[in-house]
């Protein structure tokens, strides 16, 4: 900055230093908070402004004020894995679709690097402490659900998910509206820290002369955006008075922090007002027709119960015993969260750019193409199917994950018993649904779990000393003589003509092997027994036999739930 650049005021009244007042309403963004955390304990800082500004001013020697992970990882001393792991994060939860990181093919991701400011916005909030959900009023019931056998059960046992089991239902699980104020009274603290990490001084000024760009406020976007439905394709700046008028032709002129500060106050304020008004109103039995979190826990336990927020999140909870599908004229570009379904099969064969599971057991669940990130949570006994960009896995124990996924899967938490296994399935719109999210089928990296910490320092919880840096549990491949495709009835109608016919993911060599073998011994049974010199009443006994033991393999293996879908048809 030179001596010559003058902050501005509003541009509503130019002679005027008084605050504009707030007339919109401040949401957060989920994505940042919900996807982008990560438990490596060299990115959560004593004093992050001062560790961050300390790296900022050592990252922005690079006139494109893009870091690759070279020097990231340099600059926190932390691994190349880590650095490519917060690179390939941040770009999940950018709010900008352009930005060269989001678009990045894989092989240039180090070298193009992320935007210094989307990186300092990142590291910043790795401070950040998750609501948990209320404890259980039963948690006598829940101990004797499941046993405590880990040595980090004692202190982890408030979010299993066995919990979700007993309760069925989400009223122990933190609401949107309850997340939405949560993360509004972050920011509220917050902020002026935030602000200056995106501020600039002016030379030869004080502290109370740091000034922010429209570049450098358009940057907030990584956290926040106005009105119910975000603000897509509207740049940030035009919803603040402050750059809202100003000419394209012309570089805008920056502005006070502090006015800036003051006038994000005020918003988040009245934002966190309108919450808690929303959520009484709800208390006292008069939901709002807008209200964004969608409570379901009082529908029949065997009834599928979903339904859209106005974040554009849909819900699928509940589920039990049953099955239930979405495609994506139900869903399309939508954020999708599985939650608390238990003994069922869920399929969610659509385009979408989130998709959360969470607190689901004994159960089979199918996503479509998701083109940002997938989170899986406090599961237990589940077989999850997908196809994604990246995937999070989170505090689950004995579940099955059959992947088609362009990064590296990463185990956080207390786990136990997991197994992944290359993609195992197809429909007839996914290849197409791949296309559109941007998802690479000649990339699968099922078989690079990386394992973090057993600890998640973003969960509030206090934790005994001396296991902060003890790493999970990792991931073991799946048996390839155990693995089997899995079939997806045909529920579309006019396909078209270069419809999906096969797993578009090429399987390994030894699974594809596996495979074939197992088509050979099977061929050879059935010709074997075809040929057999039996009487009839003994091939009778035979078949009943052969039929008790076929059951008997469905209820013992899970493969029993994917018959609900076909009886259901």
């Amino acid at each position: 900055m030179t001596d010559s650049i003058e902050p501005s005021t509003s541009t509503s009244d130019p002679n005027s230093n008084s605050t504009p007042t707030p007339t919109i309403l401040l949401h957060p963004r989920r994505e940042p908070f919900e996807h982008g955390l990560l438990p490596i304990q060299k990115l959560i800082f004593t004093d992050p402004v001062q560790a961050l500004t300390q790296i900022k001013e050592k990252l922005s020697s690079s006139l494109a004020l893009r870091v690759g992970s070279a020097a990231l990882a340099d600059a926190l001393q932390i691994s190349s894995d880590h650095a490519r792991l917060i690179l390939d994060t941040l770009s999940s939860v950018l709010h900008s679709e352009s930005d060269p990181l989001v678009t990045a093919r894989p092989e240039d991701v180090d070298s193009i690097g992320a935007d210094l400011r989307d990186l300092v916005l990142f590291l910043y909030i790795q401070s950040y402490k998750r609501l948990l959900p209320r404890s259980h009023k039963d948690s006598a019931a829940v101990a004797d659900v499941w046993p405590s056998t880990s040595a980090f059960d004692g202190y982890l046992s408030a979010l299993s998910p066995l919990q979700l089991v007993r309760s069925n239902t989400r009223r122990f699980m933190p609401s949107l509206a309850d997340e939405e104020a949560h993360q509004l009274s972050y920011l509220q603290k917050h902020l002026a820290n935030i602000l200056s990490l995106l501020s600039e001084p002016v030379e030869g000024e004080g502290e109370e002369s740091m000034i922010l760009t429209m570049k450098g406020f358009e940057h907030l976007g990584f956290l926040i955006h106005f009105g119910d439905k975000g603000s897509e394709g509207v740049p940030l700046s035009q919803a603040a008075p402050f750059f809202a008028n100003s000419d394209p032709d012309m570089p805008a002129v920056p502005v006070l922090a502090s006015q800036v500060h003051d006038w994000l106050l005020e918003i988040i304020a009245a934002s966190l007002e309108h919450v808690s008004e929303k959520n009484s109103a709800k208390e006292s039995g008069s939901p709002s027709s807008s209200d964004q979190d969608i409570a379901m826990s009082d529908a029949s336990p065997g009834s599928a119960k979903a339904s859209q927020s106005a974040s554009s999140s849909f819900f699928i909870e509940g589920v039990s015993k049953s099955s239930y599908v979405k495609q994506a004229s139900d869903l399309k570009n939508s954020s999708v969260k599985v939650i608390n379904c238990h003994d069922s099969v869920i399929y969610v064969l659509a385009p979408l750019r989130y998709a959360t599971i969470y607190g689901c057991s004994d159960a089979t669940i199918v996503l479509g193409a998701v083109g940002k990130a997938v989170r899986v949570e406090h599961c237990e006994r589940v077989h999850v199917i997908l196809a994604s960009k990246r995937v999070c896995i989170v505090n689950c124990r004995e579940c099955i994950f059959f992947l088609g996924v362009n990064q590296r899967p990463l185990i956080v938490g207390d786990n136990h018993k997991l197994q992944v296994a290359p993609y195992n399935t197809f429909y007839s719109q996914l290849e197409e649904h791949m296309t559109e999210v941007g998802i690479d089928a000649t990339i699968n990296r099922w078989h690079e779990p990386l394992a973090l910490g057993v600890i998640d320092p973003h969960d509030s919880l206090s934790h005994p000393a001396g296991v902060a840096d003890a790493q999970t549990e990792s991931a073991a491949c799946l048996d390839p003589d155990q693995f089997t495709n899995f079939l997806i009835p045909n529920w579309f109608e006019g396909e078209p003509i270069k419809s999906t016919r096969n797993n578009p993911f090429p399987l390994p060599d030894l699974y594809f092997t596996s495979q074939q073998r197992n088509k050979k011994n099977l061929g050879e049974i059935q010709q074997i027994l075809r040929e057999a010199p039996l009487e009839e009443n003994r091939k009778r006994e035979l078949s009943c036999a052969l039929h008790i033991y076929f059951k008997d393999w469905l209820y013992a293996s899970g493969n029993i739930r994917q018959l609900y879908c076909l009886l259901g048809d």
